[in-house]
C-alpha cells in the first residue's frame, strides 16, 4: 500500500513510502543510529563493534540482493544454445531420413528415431537442470548471507550471555572465576535492550533476501534465523524482567 508521508520543515516535502515491503535504506538507517546509541553509552564495549560489523553486513546485503535478482547471463545462453541446437536437430532428421532412404518399415523407422529421441532426452534433461542451476547458484549466495546473520545472532548472544541480574541480589555471592559486573541496573537495562534490537534488526536483514527471490530452501533458511533471534530474545525479556523487579524492589 502506497501512502504519502508529510515532513514538516522549511518547506512540504512529500515521501512515497511502501509499507508491503521492507527498505534496505531504512534498516541500514536504523541500525546506524542503534550503533551510535551504543558507542553513546558503551564507548569501550565490545557490542559496539558487533554493531559496526552489522552495519557493513547490512550495507552489504543490498548489492547481494540486487545479485541475487538479475539473471546468470552465461547459464541463459548455454540454454538457448541448447535449446537451438535440439531444434535444429529435429528439423533436419526428416531430411536426413530422406537422403539415405535406408527406412523401408516402421521397425526400421523406430530403429532409427530411438537413439534420436534418447539424445535428445538427455539434452532436454541437460537443459532442465541447466534452468535448476541458475536457481541453486542464487540459493547459495543467500544462503552464504544467511547465515553470517546466523553466526552474529549467536555473537550477540554470547555478549550477554555473562550479564546476570541474579547477580544483583542482595543474598548473591561472588567467586573467584565469576565474571566482573560493574553495570548499574539502569546500564544494565540497556544493555539488554540494545541485544534485543540487534537481534530484531538481523531478522529484517535475514528477510530482506527472500523478499525478491522465492525460493523455498532460503524462506525456511529465514524463518531459522527468525526463530533463532526469537528465542535468543526471549532470553533478554526474562533477564529484563528479573532487572525490572529488582529495580522496583530497591525502589520500596
Amino acid at each position: 500500500m502506497q501512502c504519502l508521508l508529510v515532513l514538516q520543515s522549511s518547506e512540504r516535502k512529500y515521501y512515497a513510502v511502501d509499507y508491503r515491503r521492507l527498505d534496505v535504506s531504512a534498516i541500514d538507517q536504523t541500525i546506524v543510529q542503534l550503533e551510535r546509541r551504543i558507542s553513546e553509552r558503551f564507548p569501550e564495549s565490545h557490542l559496539r563493534d558487533v554493531a559496526r560489523e552489522l552495519i557493513e553486513i547490512s550495507q552489504e546485503s543490498a548489492a547481494r540482493v540486487d545479485k541475487i535478482k538479475e539473471p546468470i547471463l552465461w547459464v541463459r545462453l548455454l540454454v538457448w544454445l541448447l535449446l537451438v541446437i535440439v531444434v535444429c536437430v529435429l528439423l533436419i532428421l526428416p531430411f536426413f531420413f530422406h537422403d539415405w532412404g535406408h527406412v523401408d518399415s516402421l521397425l526400421d523407422l523406430i530403429q532409427v528415431i530411438d537413439p534420436s529421441l534418447s539424445a535428445a532426452f538427455f539434452i532436454a534433461a541437460f537443459v532442465i537442470y541447466l534452468l535448476s542451476l541458475e536457481r541453486s547458484v542464487k540459493r547459495g549466495r543467500a544462503l552464504q548471507a544467511i547465515h553470517e546473520l546466523r553466526s552474529m545472532a549467536h555473537v550477540i548472544d554470547m555478549h550477554q550471555l555473562t550479564k546476570d541480574p541474579v547477580m544483583l541480589l542482595p543474598n548473591s555471592s561472588k567467586t573467584a572465576s565469576s565474571p566482573e559486573r560493574v553495570m548499574t541496573n539502569f546500564e544494565l537495562s540497556r544493555y539488554f535492550d540494545y541485544c534485543s534490537e540487534m537481534l530484531s534488526l538481523i531478522s529484517k536483514v535475514a528477510a530482506l533476501y527472500i523478499q525478491e527471490f522465492d525460493d523455498a530452501v532460503a524462506i525456511s533458511a529465514v524463518d531459522e534465523v527468525e526463530s533463532l533471534t526469537a528465542g535468543l530474545n526471549s532470553k533478554i525479556y526474562q533477564k529484563m524482567a528479573m532487572l525490572d523487579k529488582h529495580s522496583q524492589t530497591e525502589g520500596v
